[in-house]
């Protein structure tokens, strides 16, 4: 399988292959779509989401694990932001379930699993952990320790017990796989492909990942990701994503409601 397997050539705006433990950020434009591509097994790919238009409104993930009714993310759920925004949505995904619960690593975990490590020793082959790859990142579009959000966890699979035992489930990812994030408003995208928090993999070994952005098509009224839940629909139409015929419709009947209950 190859990273645009069903993408049209013509639609391909670029491609890029980011190492195992290194940052990468891209404002990503409406209705285009990044599509990541494992190239080998057990990759792990730490993502933040910001509205570009307006960066204090960012990926708020407990409201988008809750209005979906879910502990995971795949194809179908869609990425709210802290005022009821669309972000992004996710129309295609050969993974099946992506971490939206265990956080990040930081310098201290890092250095605790894989021992010491610094770039005077190892020159670019320094251990990275996710919490400093992402301020490093976010600092390039004036952003700080502040700005810093929940974030979630493509290609590892976290699950949980009945008691809420959280445990790290290996092997969910294998080369080929990938999954398209949809930009549904322009989006800052933050990512990096550090180790999972809670891999048990005892060597430093972060994998590389394909990513190719393209031009997709805006999400018509059947778009899974619109009609999978009751409050993704209304997200949409918040987002101004809705068809502009439906939106005069539903303001035409809201309008007719409120006018039969004045008059009841």
């Amino acid at each position: 399988m190859t990273a645009t397997q069903s993408i049209p050539p013509e639609r391909v705006l670029f491609q890029e292959i980011i190492p195992g433990g290194a940052m990468w950020s891209h404002a990503l434009k409406r209705h285009n779509t990044l599509r990541m591509t494992t190239i080998e097994e057990a990759a792990n790919v730490g993502m933040m989401l910001y509205n570009d238009d307006q960066l204090l409104d960012r990926l708020n993930l407990p409201d988008s694990l809750k209005a979906q009714h879910t502990a995971k993310l795949a194809a179908g759920h869609v990425l709210y932001s802290d005022m009821g925004h669309v972000l992004c949505s996710i129309p295609a995904d050969t993974c099946g379930w992506h971490d939206p619960l265990a956080g990040h690593s930081t310098a201290r975990t890092v250095a605790s699993k894989y021992g010491p490590s610094s770039y005077q020793q190892k020159r670019n082959d320094f251990h990275k952990n996710a919490r400093d790859q992402f301020l490093i990142e976010l600092a390039k579009w004036g952003l700080g320790k502040a700005d810093l959000v929940a974030n979630l966890n493509f290609f590892s699979k976290v699950a949980v017990d009945s008691e809420g035992n959280m445990q790290f489930v290996g092997a969910n990812s294998t080369p080929g796989m990938y999954v398209d994030l949809r930009a549904e408003m322009n989006v800052l995208v933050v990512l990096n492909t550090c180790q999972h928090p809670m891999d048990p993999e005892p060597e430093y070994s972060p994998k590389p990942l394909h990513l190719t952005v393209w031009k997709s098509d805006p999400p018509p009224s059947d778009d899974p990701c619109r009609t999978s839940r009751p409050e993704n629909e209304r997200g949409f139409i918040l987002t101004g994503t809705t068809p502009l015929v439906e939106l005069a419709q539903l303001r035409a009947t809201r309008c007719d409601m409120r006018l039969k209950k004045a008059y009841a």
